[in-house]
């Protein structure tokens, strides 16, 4: 016996509600038959709440009852809610993994040498590529949690609006092959500046504050993360310049 759900969501012609259609989806994978009635206007969607009492759509009935809307329906059916999927670390462990496979098809195809020192120079060249990128997506909250720990960000701010694109420049330079002495100095400056801001405002002062390291909406936490971000641009900077210098 088929098992019947009501759905009523918002589908006008300059809108059409995501949870709507996450529930539709949501339902019809559960086994449900959905009846889905779309909202077409504002104000059929504004008649609608206040006829049944509720303040959001979309709203899903099962066997005559209410069940609500998809944060409910998700509970209805005991599944966790999708804001609890990953964690604070999901941003930068997807970062990290992604610029390992991309080194790793690079060296598939013979684009660069397969060889351990190659590997990490270019992991850490696309890491900061793509680092810089999430700070750059929103300058100014990148700026705004940024200058609460750096310390030349503290005493000069517009620092902070310089840093992400001379990490980009840092990282390009290094996947292109740039030479040394246009590329190690910037990774050297922005890497130690930014180890030793870590390990005072976390390790010495012990504060708990929001690392600005994947983008100033982040909630990852200051620290270990943040230190690895900045040793390994100082150390591909080092590593650079050393082998410059013994040619």
């Amino acid at each position: 016996m088929s098992k019947h759900a009501t759905l009523y969501r918002m589908v006008t012609p300059s809108h059409i509600c995501p949870f709507g259609l996450k529930s539709k989806d949501l339902l019809e994978r559960q086994g449900f038959v959905v009846d889905d009635h779309h909202l077409t206007s504002r104000g059929e969607t504004d008649k609608f709440k206040e006829s049944h009492g509720v303040k959001t759509t979309p709203q899903t009935f099962i066997d005559d009852q209410r069940i609500g809307g998809y944060d409910d329906l998700r509970d209805y059916f005991n599944l966790k809610q999708e804001s609890e999927f990953g964690s604070r670390y999901t941003p930068i462990i997807v970062i990290f993994s992604l610029a390992a496979l991309m080194v790793a098809a690079l060296m598939m195809r013979g684009g660069i040498p397969a060889d351990v020192m190659s590997f990490v120079m270019n992991f850490i060249g696309i890491t900061m590529v793509i680092l810089a990128l999430q700070k750059l997506q929103d300058l100014v909250a990148f700026s705004n949690q940024f200058i609460t720990y750096d310390l030349l960000a503290m005493k000069h701010v517009r620092y902070a609006y310089v840093y992400p694109f001379a990490e980009a420049y840092a990282g390009l330079g290094m996947l292109s092959g740039l030479p040394a002495l246009m590329v190690s100095p910037i990774s050297i400056f922005i890497g130690a500046i930014g180890a030793v801001s870590v390990i005072k405002a976390v390790y010495v002062d012990k504060r708990e504050l929001k690392c600005a390291c994947v983008g100033g909406n982040s909630d990852l936490p200051l620290g270990f993360i943040s230190l690895t971000e900045n040793l390994a641009m100082l150390g591909a900077g080092l590593y650079m310049l050393l082998t410059w210098l013994a040619i």
